[in-house]
């Protein structure tokens, strides 16, 4: 493999989202001559995926490396396509260098300094108000050195900001520390994970070591209520922090559970998890949405007025990726219809989203998803382990967190299951949406529906 697409798919690995990068791009091939950069997809489904939705990124990243924007050609192999019969023609060979008797080296072994990434997010487009300022000032403490800790950990329900706030830490750090290329790593539990199993079964524990524990100035670790139950990694990530902290380093960790509510997990590990700062971010109030829209306009470059803005925060009140996706379809709509934005345009778009601000409680959650998946309420609190009992019940463990006020252990009591059982089913809820997969689309979907259904169960009859 060219060491250049290596260096390329680097960039990408830690710039897109991991589930993309390991569907649609760790698969590619690649030959790189003269301008042009040519991509050999396993099948023609995936070459055009990637040629329609990520050739953007992988020029910019390309660019990075190579210091031209090369021209970019994504192709299927046609050498896994099977003979037709006799008589047909040969397939033709993939395109690439001569594989060279050599161990291709796993990401571990990148060089410090090299790990480019790029951050979508700053502290300066960050809304603060009162659900977040504590971790906003912590984290913007961290980078100045006014905190008092090194050490940070952020827990919030999803689409609340964690992920902004590590990505603007990152941002901010880069540039403001005394190193001229600081060593940051920014990654996920699961992909901490993934990279530490691949180090075990190449024999390459050390430089993964070397990786992680003795060349990081800042480690941002996301997710990390993935770790549970699971002993080894456990050992591994304690070690890590460990390691850090002796040396100065700074660890900024998050997740959607407090340290309190993770079942499974070693006690050095936990007492390390609360040994720094931490702060949790909670539903922001009506201004605080009103502002983030007006500030998300502001960024679409399409304004956006008082009336709009004050009507669409009133009714969303989710969270932040709720308010952004109802804005962008208002905008994309508006542009379509080649007018302005009108409280009569924001009320249709509205109808897809929650008609009033209505939160559930367990019981009309119990009876949504019953009515969703054509179960009944014992099917929940059943044993059964059949696939789409046991994601209506993870869904519903996922609504119930984000909707209610309940403990982990009163919503499982709800369904006859334990703690660590809900807190698991509302991890793998969360993993699928943030990969984007065709079932976390659609438990997405299943989860938008459901505060349509509550404010509708809601409504005083007519």
């Amino acid at each position: 493999m060219d060491t250049r697409w290596q260096e390329i798919s680097e960039i990408l690995q830690n710039s897109i989202n991991p589930g993309l990068f390991t569907v649609w791009i760790k698969p590619l091939k690649a030959n790189i001559a003269d301008q042009e950069l040519t991509l050999i997809a396993p099948n023609e489904f995936v070459a055009v995926w990637v040629r329609d939705r990520l050739k953007n990124e992988i020029k910019e990243a390309a660019q990075t490396v190579l210091g031209f924007a090369p021209n970019i050609t994504v192709l299927a192999d046609r050498s896994r396509v099977s003979d037709a019969g006799p008589g047909a023609a040969k397939p033709s060979p993939v395109i690439g260098r001569p594989v060279r008797a050599r161990q291709i080296p796993l990401p571990v072994e990148a060089k410090p300094g090299n790990r480019l990434y790029k951050w979508k997010f700053s502290f300066s487009d960050f809304v603060v108000g009162p659900s977040n300022e504590l971790a906003y000032a912590a984290a913007k403490g961290l980078c100045e050195k006014t905190m008092g800790a090194d050490q940070l950990f952020l827990s919030s329900t999803p689409g609340l900001g964690k992920t902004h706030l590590l990505q603007a830490l990152g941002q901010a750090l880069s540039t403001v520390c005394n190193r001229k290329n600081p060593r940051i790593e920014y990654l996920s539990g699961e992909e901490f994970a993934r990279r530490w199993l691949g180090a075990m079964q190449n024999r390459q524990l050390e430089s993964f070591k070397d990786r992680y524990r003795d060349n990081v100035d800042i480690l941002l670790l996301e997710d990390i209520h993935f770790f549970q139950g699971k002993q080894k990694m456990q050992d591994e990530l304690l070690a890590t922090i460990r390691s850090l902290q002796d040396r100065g380093s700074k660890v900024v960790l998050s997740s959607s559970f407090l340290p309190r509510e993770l079942k499974d997990v070693d006690s050095q590990l936990a007492s390390r998890f609360c040994s720094g700062f931490l702060a949790v971010i909670d539903k922001p109030d009506f201004e605080t949405r009103r502002r983030i829209l007006m500030r998300k306009a502001d960024i679409f470059e399409y304004p956006l007025s008082d009336n709009v803005a004050s009507l669409l925060a009133d009714r969303l009140t989710s969270d932040v990726r709720q308010l952004e996706s109802c804005l962008q379809n208002l905008i994309l709509k508006a542009k379509l219809l080649n007018q302005g934005i009108t409280p009569e345009l924001a009320e249709r778009v509205l109808e897809n989203y929650a008609p009033q601000s209505m939160e559930l409680n367990m019981d009309a959650i119990i009876e949504f998803i019953c009515r969703s998946y054509d179960l009944s309420e014992t099917d929940l609190s059943s044993r059964s382990r059949q696939r789409r009992t046991v994601q209506a019940r993870n869904t519903a463990f996922f609504l119930a967190r984000k909707h209610t006020e309940l403990s982990l252990k009163d919503i499982g009591s709800r369904f006859n299951r334990r703690h660590s059982t809900v807190l698991k089913g509302i991890s793998n809820v969360e993993r699928e949406m943030q990969l984007e997969t065709p079932l976390g689309r659609q438990l997405q979907n299943t989860v938008d529906l459901a505060g349509r259904y509550g404010a509708q169960a809601s409504a005083p009859p007519e």
